[in-house]
């Protein structure tokens, strides 16, 4: 099986959504089925409906986070400083096209999330970042092209 990095608090919020999912979600849902069932025929029961298909909704979410988990290796992020962009580290780049400046912290894939600054190892740009180092220059290829952004900063 491969394993897959995280860190040790990506690891804790998909330990702690499958125990809210598993103990709360789940208990709940079964409740809004009992209650729907109790209602009559349940063939024409748009409440029953509903409820199955958010148990189905919320069954599929627990398998998956149970699988993300078995595969899953906490990964610590170094505190060396060797300049260098590893896993774990803050990194501002400027696009060198648009002058964009942005901040990435680069984590594992199931905790990647752009809108909230960090992006997966596994992906483009940052497997391009990986092993660079501050005021180097990398070109990545994206939907939109190949870019080149420069590393303004390292923070491990």
């Amino acid at each position: 099986m491969r394993r897959v990095p995280i860190t040790k608090e990506g690891y804790e919020r998909l330990k702690n959504e499958l125990q809210r999912l598993q103990k709360e979600e789940r208990p709940s849902v079964i409740k809004a089925i009992e209650e729907a069932r109790a209602h009559g025929d349940i063939s024409e029961n748009a409440e029953y409906e509903a409820a199955k298909e958010k148990q189905a909704m919320i069954e599929g979410r627990i398998q998956d986070i149970s699988q993300k988990l078995a595969q899953c290796e906490i990964i610590e992020p170094s505190d060396s400083d060797n300049g260098k962009v590893i896993f774990g580290s803050r990194v501002v780049v400027e696009d060198a096209e648009t002058g964009e400046v942005t901040s990435y912290t680069l984590v594992g894939p199931y905790e990647a999330d752009v809108l909230a600054g960090t992006i997966s190892v596994t992906a483009p740009l940052g497997k391009a970042l990986i092993g660079k180092e501050e005021g180097e220059e990398v070109r990545v290829q994206t939907p939109k092209g190949i870019r080149s952004i420069e590393i303004l900063e390292v923070n491990n």
